[in-house]
């Protein structure tokens, strides 16, 4: 379920099977994630109500957080989240959020475990920047910095990034170099081999875990 990065050459990236996609496979992928984004929205939207209530009244700031992120192909997009984190959170700059984070409210704490921050990002969706399945979109100025660290970082851009993925299934969440060339070798594996039927194993695993309280940092 890993591609091992330190076996890796250029070569096996050009000429193996893989990392290549039909325009068959990128429109039906396409088609699934508009047709269950909108059913997504048709059924959580109170749940995304309370939840903007809930922030409006746990603490001050936006209800709403965005941040820049690398898409596909590298592309920069805009990101959407319910502000879990005080609104000073980054006044030092950006850092990579850590286990027991003090930056976190006490709303933001549940939302993040529940993954109900992660809502407003249905609407990456829809606009195209995101799929439902996918290697999770990072910063630039983490991506440049991995990038230069990590050999093959940045092919985990030669798919959409999604709200969730197999990394996140396989690896225990981490806010280091290491964490990020260990997870990437899971990036990989899911960008050269992705599929109708992965990307259904990778919602039903999520959703078990989500339902179980196996929460995020």
């Amino acid at each position: 379920g890993k591609i091992d990065i330190s076996l890796l050459q250029p070569s096996w990236m050009l000429f193996s099977d893989g990392f290549k996609y039909s325009k068959r496979r990128m429109i039906a992928k396409r088609v699934f994630d508009i047709a269950l984004a909108s059913a997504f929205f048709a059924v959580l939207w109170p749940f995304m109500l309370l939840t903007a209530i809930a922030v409006r009244l746990d603490s001050p700031g936006p209800i709403l957080y965005h941040q820049v992120r690398v898409g596909f192909n590298g592309k920069t997009f805009r990101i959407y989240k319910f502000r879990s984190m005080r609104q000073d959170a980054e006044k030092n700059g950006a850092v990579w959020a850590k286990k027991n984070d003090a930056r976190v409210t006490r709303v933001g704490a549940f939302i993040r475990n529940t993954r109900l921050d992660e809502l407003p990002q249905l609407y990456n969706v829809l606009t195209g920047h995101m799929s439902f399945v996918g290697p999770r979109p990072e910063r630039p100025e983490f991506v440049t910095d991995l990038a230069m660290q990590i050999p093959f970082y940045e092919t985990r851009h030669k798919v959409k990034p999604g709200l969730m993925g197999w990394a996140q299934l396989k690896y225990p969440y981490g806010a280091s170099v290491d964490d990020a060339k260990n997870k990437l070798q899971y990036d990989l594996y899911y960008t050269k081999n992705h599929s109708f039927l992965m990307d259904m194993l990778i919602m039903i695993q999520t959703v078990e875990i989500i339902l179980l309280g196996k929460g995020v940092h």
